[in-house]
């Protein structure tokens, strides 16, 4: 294993970055590469502009901040650039498909990781079935503009707020098909679409100018004034219990009012953090993708904003059909219906997209829980099409079952608490692995770090409690529930738990040789009792077969001119199986089959008195390596010659020594 072994097996266990990013997981758990850098950009434009950027500013503007929702559209941007950038870090460093889940694995443990998880879940199971009514509601809209004769039984089946609907149904089952088929071919789909309907806002933006006056945009602040009745947020609880205040709409307070809507317009780009694991270079291009894709859309959401509340103005929103979309009345209020029309398909076209991302998503959360143990492994297998198809057919069909079965278009918050929710623990985690981890390699850095993520997360808490009471309600419903399910499912069935309960592989042990090698006759026997007796082995010497005991050198029956004992405090250079003779410190190690002088009375190495030696005689005779004085074997090739010209004897082998050259065991 290549992670510290000390780490308690419990709930908090944390995820290892080398296991996280997907190295020890097969093939049959991976995803392939199919994103370049402007895929993610399209993939990130694709999910956050929907129908939201042509009625957001023009409600916002009629009921809460007034002209001056253009500077609440660039407080939203920048609450989400700085949960961007947050993102950015963590996907260069962690880039797998499970976003926000995976992170927090890495960062906090495995129980945290699960509660984000299972948040992300909701919020995009939800996001998936009510942008699919919201689908059928603009379609049947659509289809009545251009005048298509609906018969009356298909008119009760679309176009419903809740109950069964058959538009919602086939859009969500298009989309299935599309993404369980491979996603190359929902990725064309995906670019096909987005430039369409980046058309149609260009269109917008154009004819918006064409009837824009400034004087719409006075007073730009318009006086505060009371907020109406209206379902109470966390924040009015906690004003109403700490001194009786009361929310205010329009002034300086209303352009921070507006803020937490619009932000919901802008949440998406998160999703693309998703598509790590399918992006090659994912560390560089994630984060590029990210920021690049959010930075569009505050471009394009702020330039609608100024179009709209320029050519329709504070006072004239009021007076718009209310049956209609927003912006389609603004622009039959002008006289341009044809406008509105056209506002229709793009519409349509933008619900599609963000629905066929969300899915994509969902997906790729459900997938990375799998393929962790936390949910059915079987999840995170790939089908024939390269994609994980299982999860899949479960996200879809979930959405499925939600969306004819809820009145999901009350629950359309729930999907922003959990966003906002995920939110809040990414900018935790760069805190986190800054501490504990300052040494992982970050193609991206947050700059200002402890400052800029602190600010996120009290800024996304402050969009958190604008929330409605019932919602939290409903979200704390959700979190038991799933952690129910992690005690009962998830804490057991965990890969990490799983791994950290085997036990650790066993050192390898050499073992005794079964024989002697050849020429070197049999083992000794034990010496006899008390130690008496004469030793079989020179001293230092260790038989063949055996390892030396701790601070011996290595000896035996080693060809060349080796000697027994300690190495010599002279020498900087230990001796060893690849040495051929001891020398003298500043002389290279003579050649094979060259004879040298006997040893000198000065020679260090030299075998001390009456200690007999060795190497004086054996089937080697006196003679150095490669040379034989008696060849037991008469005229075989073995028998003589120099190393080169020889081939081994049974139970030798060739290897290279450290320094280069030949030798021979």
């Amino acid at each position: 294993m290549t992670w510290d072994m000390r780490v308690r097996n419990n709930m908090f266990r944390r995820l290892p970055v080398e296991r996280a990013t997907g190295r020890l997981y097969g093939g049959r758990h991976r995803l392939r590469v199919v994103y370049r850098t402007r895929d993610l950009v399209v993939l990130g434009l694709g999910v956050m502009i929907g129908s939201g950027i042509f009625k957001i500013a023009g409600e916002q503007a009629a009921a809460t901040a007034g002209p001056g929702v253009l500077v609440s559209f660039l407080i939203a941007g920048g609450v989400c650039l700085l949960v961007a950038l947050a993102y950015a870090e963590l996907s260069s460093i962690i880039p797998v498909a499970g976003s926000a889940y995976s992170f927090s694995y890495v960062a906090f443990g495995e129980v945290w990781a699960w509660i984000v998880g299972w948040a992300l879940v909701l919020e995009l199971l939800l996001a998936a079935s009510v942008l699919a009514r919201v689908w059928s509601l603009y379609a049947t809209q659509a289809l009545n503009g251009f005048d298509v004769p609906i018969p009356p039984w298909l008119g009760d089946l679309i176009g419903q707020q809740k109950g069964p609907d058959l538009f919602a149904l086939l859009i969500l089952l298009l989309v299935v098909l599309m993404l369980a088929t491979g996603s190359r071919m929902s990725l064309k789909t995906l670019w096909f679409m987005v430039m369409a309907k980046v058309i149609v806002i260009g269109l917008v933006i154009a004819t918006g100018l064409k009837f824009f006056g400034a004087g719409n945009l006075t007073p730009f602040l318009p006086p505060a004034r009371p907020a109406p009745e209206r379902d109470q947020t966390v924040l009015d609880a906690v004003l109403g219990a700490a001194g009786g205040g009361t929310p205010e709409v329009f002034g300086i307070w209303g352009l921070f009012a507006a803020a937490p809507a619009i932000a919901f317009a802008y949440i998406g780009f998160d999703l693309i953090a998703t598509a790590s694991e399918e992006t090659e270079d994912a560390p560089r291009k994630v984060p590029r993708g990210i920021i690049t894709a959010l930075l569009t859309a505050v471009v394009l959401y702020a330039a609608v904003a100024v179009a709209l509340v320029g050519m329709v103005g504070m006072d004239g929103f009021a007076k718009l059909d209310p049956d209609k979309l927003l912006i389609s009345a603004a622009f039959d209020s002008v006289g341009a219906g044809a406008m509105g029309q056209l506002v229709d398909v793009g519409v349509v076209l933008a619900l599609t997209t963000v629905i066929l991302v969300v899915l994509i998503s969902l997906t790729r959360v459900i997938f990375s829980m799998s393929r962790d143990g936390l949910l059915p492994r079987p999840l995170a297998s790939m089908s024939r099409y390269k994609v994980p198809s299982r999860a899949t057919l479960l996200a879809g069909g979930a959405a499925v079952v939600t969306s004819q079965t809820i009145d999901v278009l009350t629950l359309e918050q729930l999907v922003v608490i959990g966003t906002l929710f995920a939110f809040l623990f990414v900018p935790a985690a760069v805190l986190a692995l800054r501490h504990s981890q300052p040494d992982l390699h970050r193609p991206f850095r947050v700059p200002l770090a402890p400052l800029t993520a602190l600010v996120t997360m009290f800024a996304v808490g402050w969009l958190m409690v604008n929330l409605k009471v019932q919602t939290w309600a409903y979200f704390g419903i959700w979190m038991v529930a799933g952690l129910l399910l992690y005690l009962i499912y998830g804490r057991r069935k965990s890969q990490m738990k799983l791994l950290l309960d085997e036990p650790p592989p066993e050192r390898p042990v050499a073992a005794r040789l079964a024989a002697p090698p050849p020429g070197g006759g049999p083992f000794p026997g034990p010496p006899p009792p008390g130690g008496a007796g004469v030793a079989p082995y020179p001293p230092g010497g260790v038989p063949v077969g055996e390892y030396p005991a701790p601070g011996q050198p290595g000896t035996g029956s080693w060809p060349g001119d080796m000697r027994p004992g300690p190495a010599s405090p002279d020498s900087p250079y230990p001796t060893g199986r690849y040495s051929t003779g001891r020398q003298a410190s500043g002389q290279f190690a003579r050649e094979p089959g060259r004879r040298e002088p006997s040893a000198s009375p000065g020679d260090p190495y030299a075998v001390d008195p009456g200690v007999p030696d060795p190497y004086a005689s054996g089937p080697y005779g006196s003679e150095p390596y490669g040379q034989y004085g008696s060849d037991p074997y008469g005229s075989d090739p073995y028998g003589s010659g120099a190393p080169e010209d020889r081939r081994p004897r049974d139970g030798e082998h060739q290897e290279p020594p450290p320094g280069g050259g030949r030798h021979r065991r």
